[in-house]
């Protein structure tokens, strides 16, 4: 149930096209909540179905001109709702941790150079938020908005810090493992 509600936060921000919403979440809000360019297009036309966005009059729709929407009264009232709402936190899914969960039924064999890869993504990951927080929130942007946004922006950096620690004591473990198997004949042998 949350798309709806990142396009409407989105779109409170600032009345975007189809096109424009889809680069602001490849650039912003797809670093914590992804969305295909499809699913977006998709979840406009119901949001506009239901009366809690409209497209911005213009001038006459011509073929493929983009219509610029905007969240209606009830779009607000909606996600003011939502944010306010009780949910519980969602399990994790990550197929890494489903694959080391599986390597210890055929061996850790190989794994090292996955956890290598994305212990690279996660550095490539945290320096990117870094930049972002160095270059968006300079000292003393302290209204509320830039408050909850850093806000946001500390999460994904302390949950980067998480991964790469936890990617660094894996790759250890499983590095480890391997020089045994190669001359244990184990599993993954």
């Amino acid at each position: 149930m949350s798309l709806p509600h990142a396009i409407l936060t989105a779109l409170l921000e600032k009345p975007s096209s189809g096109l424009e919403l889809t680069r602001r979440f490849d650039r912003s809000i797809g670093y914590f909540w992804s969305a295909t360019h499809q699913q977006i297009y998709r979840e406009l036309g119901r949001l506009e179905e239901s009366g809690l966005i409209r497209a911005l009059p213009g001038e006459v729709p011509v073929r493929g001109q983009k219509k610029e929407y905007e969240v209606l009264p009830a779009g607000g009232a909606e996600l003011a709702r939502w944010v306010a709402e009780s949910q519980d936190p969602k399990p994790m899914r990550d197929p890494l941790l489903l694959r080391i969960r599986a390597a210890g039924v055929v061996g850790p064999r190989g794994l090292g150079p996955e956890l290598r890869r994305h212990l690279e993504l996660h550095r490539e990951r945290l320096a990117r938020y870094e930049a972002i927080e160095e270059r968006d929130f300079p000292p003393g942007r302290d209204a509320v908005e830039d408050r909850l946004r850093r806000l946001v922006l500390h999460g994904g950096i302390a949950l980067e810090g998480f991964w790469l620690a936890w990617l660094e004591e894996a790759l250890a473990e499983v590095g480890t493992m391997e020089g045994a198997q190669d001359g244990s004949g184990g599993p993954g042998a």
